[in-house]
């Protein structure tokens, strides 16, 4: 069974840092960290530039805010900190991490340290190179694995104050309705625009409050090796509290995009008994069955706000590669997405069947 591996390259022009400053930091910041230092950039993601660190005798990962100016409350990686140490000792698959830094003066911005995690990365929902049976597992794998994030007590893992409890898509809805009117001087989208006054009509949702990733989809998950089960959960940087149904909406988002589209990670269209992929309604049931939950409340307005978000993030990609500062090459390429999925999310919010 073969994976997509992580893309490397060296760092990108636009997120170069002064690298021996930060080895001098690492040497007083993480035990047993010495030695020349090697920094290549990951690629793939458009938000936090991370990067993997190589000493002689280790593998690092570190993650950062873009420079440049940025929206309004975007690239928190503080944050992403908090969460991931608050989960370390739970049953939830995290990276470990090890330190952060707020001081800017070091390398330019905020940034965390983390452990360098083995295991199969699968950016595609069809999962290349894998067969039918094991697919099946993977896929539910990342199900259960979700469950056990919505099942964790807030207050007890100390993340009573990581964010509000009520009013979770009310939220979201002027959330991204801010970034997106932030990003304008990359264009306006009419099915966006359409959608956020949708949403904003339906964002009374009766409240359920978990810890919510906010980026749950199959790119970041690490899968182990020798088994067909989740190793570790990665780019935290969206999470907050909220409705759980929000993480597994955003998780089901492939089965409305059609399949061979560029730059997209669709189904819809495809075989997917003979690939091994479950079905939409197998991964709500089998969510069900790990969460015990009885119904799924507003599940087409989860959906909708799914394709509503995602379509903002990739418009505010759009402003940032304009500006220079994106932190993936492609980033111009992956944003013109951003008007499709705005017209998917309005395809389901006007399917009133």
């Amino acid at each position: 069974m073969t994976a997509t591996a992580p893309t490397l390259v060296p760092t990108i022009a636009a997120h170069r840092f002064d690298e021996e400053a930060l080895r001098l930091w690492l040497s007083e910041s993480v035990p047993d960290f010495a030695g020349p230092m090697t920094v290549r950039q990951f690629q793939g993601g458009q938000s936090n530039p991370t990067f993997l660190l190589e000493t002689g005798a280790r593998q690092l990962v570190l993650r950062k805010k873009p420079p440049g100016k940025l929206l309004p409350k975007a690239h928190n990686v503080e944050r992403e900190y908090q969460v991931l140490a608050a989960l370390g000792g739970t049953d939830v698959p995290v990276p470990r991490v090890m330190a952060l830094c707020e001081d800017a003066d070091v390398i330019g911005t905020p940034f965390y340290v983390m452990e360098f995690m083995q295991g199969r990365l699968f950016d595609h929902p069809v999962m290349p190179d894998v067969t039918p049976d094991v697919r099946s597992h993977l896929h539910l794998s990342a199900v259960d694995a979700l469950a056990r994030l919505h099942r964790v007590d807030i207050d007890a893992v100390g993340l009573a104050d990581f964010g509000p409890r009520t009013g979770y898509v009310a939220r979201q809805v002027e959330r991204w309705s801010k970034q997106y009117r932030s990003s304008l001087a990359a264009g306006e989208l009419p099915a966006l625009t359409w959608l956020a006054d949708w949403l904003r009509e339906r964002q009374d949702v009766p409240d359920e409050t978990t810890i919510v990733h906010g980026d749950y989809r199959h790119g970041n998950l690490f899968f182990h090796h020798r088994d067909e089960k989740v190793a570790a959960i990665l780019d935290w940087e969206l999470s907050t509290l909220g409705h759980p149904l929000s993480d597994l909406a955003y998780l089901c988002m492939p089965y409305h995009i059609q399949s061979g589209v560029p730059q997209s990670r669709g189904v819809s269209g495809l075989n997917l008994g003979e690939l091994g992929i479950p079905s939409e309604e197998a991964v709500v049931q089998h969510y069900c069955e790990a969460t015990g939950r009885s119904g799924m409340g507003e599940w087409r307005v989860f959906m909708a706000l799914s394709f509503f978000r995602l379509s903002a993030i990739l418009h505010g990609v759009m402003a940032r590669a304009l500006q220079g500062n994106a932190s993936n090459s492609d980033a111009l390429q992956v944003a013109k997405r951003s008007g499709v999925l705005a017209e998917i999310g309005q395809k389901i919010a006007r399917d009133e069947g």
